[in-house]
């Protein structure tokens, strides 16, 4: 443990069992697992210094789920007196922030059953759809809003309708707007379900090219965006673990 070890005993165990736990749960560069167990006390504060301290600027994040909850129990209540269209899409935007995408789609539905003359609620009610596994659903409202709006929601919308053609076995139009999409768009999301599309054709070197993408991003992005793309590098390094060349 070392002299500083005994100096912060116990609150040094303390420091390195909350390194770890954070480690677990964020799944930082491997190498800081190392660091924390071999150098001790000091190698935690390390970690927490560099990896857990700036994740206190995301907390503020986990603070707005109170208001969030707040404004749907408002929404819900306002409804009743009031079910206009607008209230609605507020409703299921706000289901959608809360991962309640059951819910949230059903919104919704009654959003566009009063007004279908926006087009926010059909790209949300079809990006429900996908992430619930009905891709068929999703496709008419993710035409709709790309056939109105190429790029909308930064080339996402697009992105996501060429997952659902791969998903309901158009897998020639699949690609085809994969490759429009990736000549602008760089979302990792999109990287790897175009990835995904190759694989499931055996075509695995080309797969795992772009799976690849989204890891030789990491180098370029500044730290808070690391953070937030780790659950993409994550699933880029698992799919490059499970496809082999």
């Amino acid at each position: 443990m070392g002299l500083f070890g005994y100096l912060l005993y116990p609150w040094g165990l303390l420091l390195q069992a909350f390194a770890i736990v954070h480690f677990i749960r964020r799944r930082p560069d491997t190498y800081w697992i190392f660091i924390i167990l071999f150098l001790g006390p000091p190698g935690a504060i390390i970690y927490l210094l560099v990896e857990a301290l700036p994740d206190v600027g995301l907390l503020g994040q986990s603070f707005k789920v109170f208001p969030r909850h707040k404004r749907m129990h408002e929404l819900e209540a306002e409804i009743r007196q009031n079910p206009s269209p607008g209230n609605y899409e507020e409703l299921g935007g706000l289901y959608m922030d809360d991962s309640n995408l059951v819910s949230a789609r059903a919104a919704f539905d009654k959003a566009i059953a009063a007004r279908a003359d926006t087009l926010d609620p059909f790209y949300r009610r079809g990006v429900c759809a996908i992430l619930l596994g009905d891709a068929a659903a999703a496709l008419p409202d993710l035409e709709r809003t790309v056939s109105k709006e190429a790029d909308y929601d930064f080339g996402r919308a697009a992105g996501l309708l060429a997952h659902a053609y791969a998903l309901t076995g158009q897998k020639e139009k699949a690609e085809a707007l994969f490759r429009q999409v990736t000549i602008t768009s760089t979302l990792s999301e999109t990287y790897l379900n175009f990835a995904e599309l190759l694989a499931s054709e055996d075509r695995n070197a080309e797969a795992r090219e772009w799976a690849q993408k989204v890891l030789d991003k990491k180098a370029a992005m500044p730290s808070y965006q690391r953070r937030r793309e780790r659950p993409w590098f994550r699933k880029a390094n698992e799919f490059l673990g499970r496809v082999r060349a």
